[in-house]
């Protein structure tokens, strides 16, 4: 089953596409993760990460924890709905397989939708916890595409399923899926696996264009690369080939087995400062607790040092690259850690990080 769901893009059989950055974060806050303490990981880094969404103190005082709301939307549901929409944990796997819940999916799982499997009560209570998956408003933005769920259209053609129960002491996860969209919330269980798995976010238009939410961390990233000089450009850029997509673009390689690109602890001070900002930005849309257990891993992977960057200059299937959008893909990637950014034609993005894995 999680073969047969993973993330086909109908629109990438197209031959073309033709389709308000955040706020900028102070980064005097973002951890700093090589030789940091893991209290500092769990706290100073967290903290300014999820505060790039403003919130009130108000509001937060308000708010429930996804896995209190999830909880909550499991105990709404009638036994015909729990047939449909809970799932056992490793469901799908066996034989070579991966469990369901650990796909990276580009719709409704098995096509159950939101709509259709769920009340309305129940549907604005799932949305609740989406937004509580999210860094506040502005990591909801971004989240939902503007609100549109890109190719799905409408939250409703979303989809939401239970696998295992959200009951005290049982491992369970609750996957969150769309167009151009995998979040999960897995009872923040300390498995050294940040998000309970990967994920994977996209947006239709090009990836260069500002039409396009996730648009600010490629021009994050750029930045960065400009800063470098003439031969750590020349390191950092690959010619020939590119990462490819899904889960054979996120696949771990041995800690011993080279990775392509520009280590940052190659880099001097102000570049990792640069480094520091890329990595918020690309947390950006995400809760908290995420961000707590993505910190953790670095830490535990060697650090911020340990993370190499690739940018990857020959066109993708469907795309051509130019002066002015010169790269396919850029990465992210160290022991047990890939951030695989898919640029054009448009956004796929593939994000693997697990200290467990590496």
């Amino acid at each position: 089953m999680a073969e047969i769901e993973t993330t086909y893009c109908p629109e990438c059989n197209n031959e073309a596409w033709d389709f308000p950055e955040p706020p900028p974060v102070d980064r005097r806050d973002f951890i700093r993760v090589a030789g940091g303490a893991a209290a500092a990981v769990a706290l100073t880094g967290s903290a300014a990460l999820a505060a790039d969404a403003p919130q009130s103190a108000e509001k937060e005082k308000k708010a429930k924890p996804a896995e209190e709301l999830i909880k909550e939307l499991y105990s709404t549901l009638s036994d015909d709905q729990k047939k449909k929409v809970v799932l056992p944990y490793e469901h799908g796997a066996g034989k070579g397989k991966r469990a369901t819940r650990l796909g990276m999916y580009n719709a409704a799982i098995m096509g159950i939708q939101i709509g259709t499997a769920y009340t309305k009560p129940q549907q604005e209570l799932v949305e609740k916890i989406v937004k509580a998956m999210s860094s506040g408003d502005d990591g909801y933005r971004q989240i939902s595409r503007r609100g549109t769920w890109d190719g799905s259209k409408s939250f409703s053609r979303t989809g939401a399923l239970f696998f295992g129960t959200p009951t005290r002491g049982e491992k369970y996860a609750f996957v969150f899926t769309g167009h151009h969209m995998t979040l999960r919330a897995d009872g923040n269980f300390e498995d050294g696996t940040a998000f309970g798995g990967p994920v994977y976010y996209g947006h239709t238009p090009n990836g260069w264009s500002n039409g396009n939410v996730f648009n600010y961390q490629t021009r994050s990233v750029v930045k960065l690369y400009k800063a470098l000089d003439g031969k750590q450009q020349e390191k950092a850029t690959i010619e020939r080939g590119n990462p490819g997509e899904q889960y054979r673009s996120v696949q771990f390689k041995a800690k011993e087995e080279d990775r392509p690109g520009i280590a940052a602890a190659d880099l001097s001070k102000d570049q990792r400062a640069l480094v520091e900002q890329v990595m918020r930005d690309v947390l950006k849309p995400y809760r908290k607790e995420d961000v707590d257990e993505v910190m953790a891993v670095i830490k535990k992977i060697g650090g911020l040092e340990k993370i190499k960057l690739a940018f990857y200059t020959e066109a993708y299937e469907g795309s051509k690259t130019t002066k002015d959008q010169p790269w396919s893909f850029w990465r992210l990637e160290g022991p047990g850690f890939v951030w695989n950014y898919r640029v054009l034609p448009h956004v796929h993005t593939y994000v693997n990080i697990s200290s467990q894995l590496s």
